[in-house]
């Protein structure tokens, strides 16, 4: 693999400083490498690159694994994978779907690297649908949550699985206390880009906006239409919590998804999508959105509830000024509430004006088609039909993901309606399939 050639695929002019450190260190030695940068950084690049190297690619045996604390850091680091179009074959693996489904999948696929929660990466690895002695790295992506007292006993069962294990990468954008003596690390590098006097980038503009009622809604309500129609994610505590606001929000006007840990997976997955893809403003979630999710142009993170830790805090500010972007976060507080005593730094005023705007209507939409790459269905053949038989141009068309038996595409909100007319009854590929807003 040529590292230079997979740069410009995914037009890349220069890796960053931690990201050359994280590839001369890993290429250039046969140690443990725990690496410690800001969320949105590329650590995710920094070890594919340079893990992707190493993989016999002659080989059909499972030879890293990549642990992950929730599927959707699995999808989308697989993802970035695939974009690499390197030759190294890969595939995810997670709960909420079928061992038996990833078990077909691993046989045909035959990966080289397996993304997967450990829960689910200890189920195949006793039933050997992946083979323990072949694996020869491990990385623990976001270490510090998979490590901690929840994952214990499955990632000590985990390692232990793994005979033929050479070398660990550990990478988080917040340190851990400890890491547990079962991981075995043995001549460890560290290559840490945090910076210790910065709990947030600078970039991150922090405010506090002050509610006169207990039940903040209303003043969120107010915050988000002053923003127009800039994205935002709004965190609560808990999953009713993020029930009832989203209801909320939606009986205001807004185009909101939503997303907490008990939702079943294509739930998750179309909230994610709508909001990525520009078909949603407002993301109101859980902690669960605070990791794993690598969806840019976030402009602004809402504290509706206050962050349970300094870690949290970061990780959830993280999902804004991603690279060199420039972003916000906000705290409402209600009557009794304080900033509390682990934010550090300059906190400002934020006063919403007297005059508000109604909450905006996203740019695009979001529609689902009933084929997918087990049809024979590509991105290049849904682009054709919607332009040939919906009548749209290719710039009305946004993001589209193909998954196996269906496809999500952003089409701009005002050419949905006229669309849909059009495709009805029409065929994809000689074959009829449903063509319907996902709401």
């Amino acid at each position: 693999m040529n590292i230079d050639n997979v740069l410009q695929k995914l037009h890349i002019e220069e890796l960053n400083q931690m990201q050359q450190a994280a590839c001369r260190t890993i290429l250039g030695t046969a140690d443990d490498v725990v690496i410690l940068s800001p969320t949105g950084s590329g650590k995710t690049l920094a070890y594919l690159l340079p893990t992707a190297h190493l993989v016999d690619e002659t080989s059909e045996n499972v030879q890293v694994l990549v642990v992950v604390p929730g599927r959707e850091l699995a999808l989308q680091s697989a993802n970035v994978l695939k974009d690499m179009a390197c030759g190294v074959r890969a595939m995810s693996c997670y709960g909420g779907r079928p061992t038996m489904d990833e078990h077909r999948t691993l046989r045909q696929v035959r990966p080289q690297i397996v993304f997967g929660t450990p829960g689910r990466l200890n189920d195949h690895l006793s039933k050997e649908n992946i083979l323990p002695y072949k694996v020869r790295m491990l990385v623990i992506d976001e270490f510090d949550k998979c490590l901690e007292m929840g994952f214990h006993d499955e990632m000590a069962k985990l390692i232990k699985r793994l005979p033929g294990l050479r070398r660990c990468i550990l990478l988080s954008a917040t340190d851990a206390d400890e890491i547990p003596h079962f991981v075995h690390l043995d001549s460890v590098r560290r290559l840490n880009f945090l910076n210790a006097d910065e709990q947030v980038p600078e970039r991150v503009t922090v405010y506090e906006v002050r509610s006169d009622m207990k039940d903040k809604l209303a003043e969120l309500s107010r915050l988000l239409r002053s923003f127009g129609d800039k994205s935002s994610i709004v965190f609560l505590n808990y999953r009713d919590s993020v029930e009832r606001t989203a209801e909320y929000l939606r009986s205001e006007g807004f185009t909101v998804s939503l997303f907490h840990g008990g939702l079943d997976q294509a739930r998750r997955e179309s909230s994610l999508y709508q909001f990525s893809n520009g078909s949603a403003n407002v993301l109101v979630s859980t902690d669960l959105a605070s990791r794993g999710l690598d969806i840019p142009d976030i402009d602004n993170i809402v504290h509706y509830h206050l962050p349970q830790g300094e870690d949290g805090y970061v990780h959830r500010v993280g999902r804004t000024a991603r690279w060199e972007a420039k972003g916000r976060t906000f705290f409402v507080l209600g009557p009794e509430e304080r900033i509390p005593e682990f934010i550090k730094g300059t906190i400002e005023t934020y006063t919403i004006p007297d005059s508000l705007p109604l909450p905006p209507s996203p740019r695009m939409a979001t529609i689902y088609i009933g084929k997918g790459k087990k049809d024979k269905i590509s991105r290049g053949d849904i682009v054709g039909f919607l332009c040939k038989k919906g009548g749209v141009e290719s710039s009305d068309i946004g993001r589209i993901d193909v998954y196996d038996h269906y496809a999500y595409a952003a089409v701009r909100t005002n050419k949905v309606r006229g669309l849909l007319k059009k495709v009805s009854g029409e065929k994809i590929k000689g074959v009829k399939t449903i063509v319907e807003p996902v709401k």
